[in-house]
């Protein structure tokens, strides 16, 4: 008892019974001690093992990066889970470690233990990775790809002009690389929540014979209250209100189809592939729903159009007054989204039928819902050379 009783007291009062030196050389001993123990399990949680000991880390995200570049490529360079999402920097990283505990809520109930919730999940997770790498100028990525360390001259001419441009603003990677080591997630369902938020869902109230505009793709019908689609009615496309009917109107839509078998696809107008809206086959085959009028031949082509009208309903939500706040916020998102990458064409350097096929090159590395795709592309198709004739 008298050796506790002595440990105790030195313990309790180690200045009283201890030198001054003894006390350092053993916080010194304790500290170190502490320390590698500290970093040591810090060390152990840093690795890819660590990562894929979870179900859902390993049969979902792990899966995917073996199928890229990072996980297998010439050099025999790999990148792990920790290489892309632990900081290397020990202040970047204890804040990263912080940031990263509420996982453990995650696994314990057990929020993305399933495929499907997974993907439920995944538009979210990986849009808060995004936001991260911007925030951290994509540090994770600079640690291995160094701009100053590139080999300008192996590059296609696009890629030096694109990356040259990069490396002179130290531009974050993932701004152009998204999906570069995981699946992109699938952000068609996001129905353009920041566009309604800017142009609003439209009046309660129409009048009829009042020109009205999509603010959204919207499903077409043959009747105010049955559930039977007649077509699809595409966004920024100009309708004119002939009647109301609880939730519905009735519209009137008017361009140019080719003739070609049933014709369902509308356009905006000859010659131009802008679309205003598809029908179903059921549809373009009931008598009376497709007026048609004068024909041209497309001398390009040799298709012949015809001038058309069709009468259908529409939910009454998402038809606007205006056309002008689609249009500034389709000329905001080509200007902020389609620039990061290369030099920003101008809308009138391609015509309406070229636009098509080089913004869907730009998309693949943008994140953008497929209302405000289709919107930004029509726009870029009505502001093309082929309505602005004078600048080609």
């Amino acid at each position: 008892m008298k050796y506790f009783k002595d440990l105790w007291q030195t313990l309790n009062k180690p200045a009283k019974y201890l030198t001054l030196g003894s006390i350092s050389l053993t916080a010194f001993i304790m500290g170190i001690i502490f320390w590698g123990g500290f970093n040591t399990a810090l060390e152990a949680t840093n690795t890819e093992e660590f990562c894929i000991s979870c179900h859902s880390m390993e049969s979902k995200p792990y899966q995917e990066l073996q199928a890229t570049v990072h996980w297998s490529n010439n050099s025999g360079v790999r990148a792990t889970c920790p290489d892309c999402h632990v900081p290397h920097s020990w202040g970047r990283k204890i804040a990263r470690k912080m940031e990263a505990s509420s996982d453990v809520w995650g696994w314990l109930f057990q929020t993305v233990n399933t495929s499907e919730k997974f993907e439920d999940k995944r538009l979210e997770m990986a849009s808060r990775e995004w936001a991260r790498f911007e925030r951290d100028d994509s540090l994770a990525c600079k640690n291995c790809h160094n701009y100053n360390s590139m080999k300008w001259e192996t590059m296609s001419k696009l890629a030096q002009k694109q990356m040259k441009s990069a490396a002179e603003r130290d531009q974050s990677c993932v701004d152009c690389h998204k999906g570069i080591a995981h699946t992109l997630p699938e952000m068609g369902t996001a129905r353009a929540p920041q566009l309604i938020a800017e142009v609003g869902t439209g009046p309660s109230s129409f009048t009829n014979e009042q020109p009205y505009f999509s603010a959204l793709t919207k499903p077409l019908y043959f009747s105010p209250t049955g559930d039977v689609q007649a077509g699809t009615l595409n966004v920024a496309t100009k309708v004119t209100v002939l009647a109301s009917e609880g939730d519905r109107v009735k519209v009137a839509i008017d361009g140019w189809r080719k003739k070609v078998g049933l014709g369902r696809v509308i356009y905006f107008d000859f010659g131009i592939n802008m679309l205003t809206a598809q029908l179903s086959k059921e549809a373009a085959k009931t008598d009376g729903i497709i007026n048609g009028f004068e024909e041209k031949e497309d001398t390009m082509t040799g298709l012949k159009w015809q001038r058309v009208e069709t009468e259908l309903w529409t939910d009454a939500e998402y038809l606007i007054t205006e056309q002008k706040p689609l249009w500034d916020y389709a000329r905001t998102t080509f200007r902020t989204s389609c620039s990061v990458c290369h030099t920003q064409p101008d809308e009138a350097h391609f015509d309406a039928n070229t636009w098509p096929g080089m913004f869907q090159g730009m998309i693949a590395f943008v994140n953008m819902d497929d209302d405000t795709q289709a919107l930004v592309q029509k726009y870029l198709q009505q502001h093309s050379s082929t309505f602005v004739k004078e600048a080609h």
